[in-house]
């Protein structure tokens, strides 16, 4: 018995979604950046994304991650992680 598969049609499907899927570190760090709390604007100027890593270079980073302000009571990682995994249903659905 013999299978063959036609690549030629998976291919650019495939490549499609993994564009899509390519965005997807950029779009988590504008939800991150927009669930952090804003007194100073500190805390949004120091959020940076670095490849696909998104990094709160400030001491109190993670006391707002935990609540510790009432403009994020749900902090930032949270709402940015729901986002990734429905934006991975939706372009993987």
């Amino acid at each position: 018995m013999k299978l063959r598969l036609k690549t030629s049609k998976i291919g650019p499907h495939l490549n499609k979604k993994n564009k899509r899927l390519r965005t997807i570190p950029k779009e988590a760090y504008d939800v991150f950046k927009e669930a952090t709390p804003v007194r100073s604007g500190n805390a949004r100027r120091k959020t940076r994304l670095q490849g696909t890593v998104i990094k709160a270079d400030y001491p109190y980073a993670q006391r707002l991650d935990d609540g510790w302000s009432r403009q994020a009571p749900q902090g930032m990682v949270d709402p940015t992680i729901k986002f990734i995994k429905s934006k991975i249903a939706e372009i993987l659905g």
